[in-house]
């Protein structure tokens, strides 16, 4: 399902995609869902023709609906140095409901790891690509753009898991700024 036909399947995939980010996917019942959702078993099954491809829908619909926020966001920013942060934000702020049990269901669940994947590789390249033209333009110094973005999404994920929280005494806007600020205080013509 790229897109949901009508208002409610669109409220409906948005809430489904919530409650895996914020609970994770794997122990739940459709029967839970739909309760929880106050719609039919059968309303579901219009979203995803199994629980799996539930799962799949929800969260591709999801993801997009990210991306084209971060893009959004990224693009209202002015120079390379607030286009770089801003991106980094905008990631934040759209996964900001993912849960760290969201995280263990997805590492152990390999068709949603391999979606989760392909959007990092997506944000990946947007990144060496935002680091790459703020080089072009001399706002950043000449450095490999694909090994910044590499590290950048690398540090993000380890931010989203919950893994930096623990290790360091920021939390999850504060890591994220951090990370922003490093990665401009490095990069920085």
């Amino acid at each position: 399902m790229a897109r949901a036909a009508t208002n409610r399947q669109e409220e409906l995939i948005d809430g489904v995609a919530l409650i895996f980010l914020r609970r994770g996917f794997r122990n739940f019942t459709l029967a839970e869902l739909a309760d929880e959702l106050h719609c039919s078993k059968t309303t579901l099954y219009a979203l995803g023709h199994s629980k799996e491809a539930l799962v799949r829908n929800a969260l591709i619909h999801y993801f997009q609906g990210a991306g084209e926020t971060i893009e959004a966001r990224t693009a209202a920013a002015g120079d390379p140095s607030a286009r770089l942060t801003a991106y980094i934000r905008a990631i934040a702020e759209v996964m900001r409901p993912a849960s760290g049990r969201f995280f263990e269901d997805l590492a152990a669940h390999p068709d949603v790891r391999d979606l989760y994947g392909r959007n990092q590789q997506i944000a990946g390249e947007r990144l060496a690509k935002l680091i790459s033209d703020g080089v072009e333009s001399g706002d950043f110094r000449p450095v490999d753009a694909t090994f910044v973005a590499d590290l950048i999404a690398a540090e993000t994920i380890r931010i989203q898991a919950g893994e930096v929280d623990s290790a360091a005494s920021l939390d999850y806007d504060g890591a994220h700024e951090a990370l922003a600020e490093l990665v401009l205080g490095g990069i920085s013509a």
